[in-house]
């Protein structure tokens, strides 16, 4: 009779073990943990100087002094893609950070000033910026500043901050709906301390999924403006700058 009993404890015991560790989200994160050792590893560490360059040694094939091969100036390949991950890990993060400050006070305002004129307003502008994606107003701003690391950042911050207030005010209206928030305003709670104290952290799950989906937008965002020669300016390393350069040299 026991033996049923322990059988069916261990296939329970192998589903929960399956459930606790999702295999995708652990791959994922296995990377992202790579992608950002290697961006902390290159603030004090490279192979070679990814800014040294050595014409007598361009365009070499992977060997053991030059792991990934050198490019068309003779630079280190394997060095240059170590220290290009600085860039577009702090694009995204500056990026994100821009998104929230923006995006979270706008959203929860929107969703409070719902029933006025106030809360429509605030929406239909949004409406105004979410027409504008986020790359291209990265290019204008890029064709009028000049190319910058700091262009691309405010740019992309901006242009994600709609998603970020859509998703803050759907959150919103749903705990201003829950018991305890008309409790809190019937016992003279105002506004402000409605949203810290019970606005932010229900909405918190939300905004850190939206966050991890702009991170990743922003860092291809980043990626594609270097590519154009809109990002970061040479020589910083950078990957979309890298591949613009190899493309000369694809036959």
């Amino acid at each position: 009779m026991s033996a049923p009993t322990s059988e069916r404890g261990s296939t329970s015991g192998g589903r929960s073990t399956t459930r606790r560790w999702n295999a995708p989200l652990l791959a994922g994160a296995v990377m992202v943990a790579a992608v950002v050792l290697l961006g902390l590893v290159s603030l004090v560490w490279t192979a070679h100087d990814p800014l040294v360059t050595d014409p007598l040694h361009r365009l070499q094939g992977p060997s053991a002094v030059h792991w990934l091969g050198t490019d068309g100036l003779g630079r280190d390949a394997a060095s240059m893609l170590i220290a290009g991950t600085r860039v577009p890990l702090l694009v995204g993060l500056v990026a994100v950070l821009i998104s929230l400050v923006l995006g979270v006070p706008f959203g929860i305002a929107a969703a409070m000033t719902r029933q006025g004129g106030a809360g429509l307003l605030l929406m239909r502008w949004n409406d105004v910026v979410q027409a504008f994606p986020a790359l291209l107003l990265a290019i204008v701003l890029a064709a009028v500043r000049g190319p910058s690391t700091w262009t691309a950042m405010v740019a992309l911050g901006i242009g994600a901050a709609p998603g970020f207030v859509r998703v803050t005010r759907a959150g919103t209206l749903q705990v201003l709906s829950r018991e305890y928030v008309l409790a809190a305003r019937a016992a003279g709670r105002g506004p402000l301390y409605t949203a810290v104290r019970h606005v932010l952290p229900n909405v918190r799950s939300v905004l850190i999924v939206q966050a991890s989906v702009g991170f990743a937008l922003a860092v291809l965002a980043e990626a594609a403006l270097s590519y154009l020669g809109l990002g970061t300016p040479p020589p910083t390393p950078s990957w979309g700058r890298m591949l613009q350069d190899a493309q000369a040299f694809l036959y």
